[in-house]
């Protein structure tokens, strides 16, 4: 008898069981009780996802109407329980030590609830239903948010029993499906935002929905440059102890500068921030004892299909004490990352859990922001004095950036020079023809 088929035999007999003894009382009923068993959850996890395509989103957006505005939401209503269910279904598959595990049941709690609401939803028939629509996906966005801390937190504990294949191939399943649904559920409420006037038409910042149909690759790297450049200097090197600070290294960008392509600008900038932040730091780390830092060089090339970028900094190399390769960087278990179950980085994740992750780039310099501006007023963070002020440790946002990478079918690899530095190679399709990489 498989693992699985015993895990999910027994778990619903203990359901069973509940269900006998709780008959003489009147109860309302737990998600737990249909576990492994429901009827709607089995109908909407047998149907396929309708995958879809940058170019498919910007044509169906382009020409916002009424009636498509109502489509669009209706689309979106009876897409993302079919989406859901598929992870209801993945979640249930897990043993058993770690569906009950810290964060993940959390998160099944709150995929279930989501799954009730938009299968319960009723059907959208016009502007002020949709309306009422738009603000009931908002709520849900907003529930949501301590899913990737929370997950993470959930499958680091879980890490010893699980495969290493497994574990990381379960978290992409989710990561993946977690990105497709927020795109749709934010894509739709920004075309019932910009209803009635054309925003193909900006000169600056042509878009559809949350999709940018003339991006600037060069200005979407010097705005991450400004940001992480205008942020407080908190190097600590591995004992704790701060370097000193003689600023951030300056960014050269050089190559196809000129390069103008369509895609999800939040995704782009959140991974180029990432890696920025990353090279930034090693660098400071590597030249602490150095009277000025090396520059670190972006270099944009454009292929026929797709744009590369590749990011090189001169901060040492990729420590590979706790890991085989660059790329176990990008995975959740500790056999392959050992990071993955420190003390700190545990801590940290449950801090997040508490406040949620969108993994957005204005949801890290918020808190830079409002530092700077305690600072300026000599007023004190109440979330910094609570000790759940955001914490850079957390170990998400390589993993983080491959899946944004990833998504559209785009790849990111990392190389380590040792000694020197690391290149950073990001490739994103430019056409807009890759369909969303959904795994069911």
């Amino acid at each position: 008898m498989s693992w699985r088929f015993q895990n999910s035999w027994n778990a619903s007999a203990c359901a069973r069981n509940l269900q006998r003894h709780s008959s003489s009382q009147v109860q309302p009923q737990s998600t737990a009780l249909h576990f492994y068993q429901n009827r709607q959850l089995e109908l909407y996890a047998s149907k396929e996802a309708n995958r879809l395509s940058l170019r498919q989103l910007v044509f169906f957006g382009r020409s916002m109407d009424e009636e498509k505005l109502i489509k669009s939401a209706n689309y979106v209503r009876t897409e993302l329980p079919v989406r859901i269910a598929h992870r209801l279904r993945d979640l249930q598959a897990l043993p058993y030590v770690v569906v009950t595990q810290e964060g993940v049941a959390q998160v099944y709690e709150l995929y279930w609830s989501a799954f009730e609401k938009f299968r319960r939803y009723p059907q959208v028939t016009t502007l002020e239903e949709n309306q009422a629509f738009c603000g009931f996906l908002e709520s849900i966005l907003d529930e949501h948010a301590p899913v990737i801390p929370s997950l993470s937190l959930g499958l680091s504990l879980s890490s010893p029993h699980l495969p290493p294949d497994s574990l990381d191939a379960f978290m992409r399943r989710m990561l993946v499906s977690r990105i497709s649904r927020r795109v749709l559920a934010e894509h739709h409420l920004a075309l019932s935002k910009s209803l009635g006037t054309n925003s193909l038409s900006l000169p600056d910042d042509p878009h559809v929905g949350i999709i940018y149909t003339a991006l600037n690759l060069r200005h979407s790297i010097d705005k991450c440059v400004a940001l992480l450049r205008s942020r407080p200097h908190d190097i600590e090197d591995e004992t704790g102890e701060s370097v000193p600070n003689r600023g951030w290294p300056e960014v050269i960008v050089d190559g196809h500068i000129d390069i103008k392509f369509s895609y999800i600008r939040e995704h782009l900038e959140y991974i180029i921030f990432e890696l920025l932040k990353n090279a930034m730091t090693a660098t400071g780390l590597n030249h602490r004892s150095s009277s000025s830092l090396p520059p670190i060089r972006a270099t944009i090339v454009v292929g026929e299909n797709d744009v590369g970028v590749r990011i090189s900094d001169q901060g040492g190399g990729l420590s590979l004490g706790r890991i085989k390769s660059p790329s176990d960087l990008f995975s959740f278990s500790h056999i392959r990352n050992a990071t993955r179950m420190d003390d700190t980085r545990l801590g940290a994740l449950r801090s997040a859990s508490s406040r949620g992750v969108k993994a957005t780039v204005a949801e890290q310099i918020r808190p830079w922001r409002s530092e700077q501006s305690n600072v300026d007023s000599n007023n004190k963070d109440p979330e910094r004095e609570a000790g759940i002020a955001p914490h850079p440790g957390i170990g998400l946002g390589l993993p983080m950036s491959n899946i944004f990478t990833t998504y559209f079918g785009g790849t990111l690899e990392l190389v380590s020079l040792d000694g020197w530095g690391t290149d950073v190679y990001l490739r994103l399709p430019k056409l807009g023809t890759n369909l969303e990489g959904i795994e069911l």
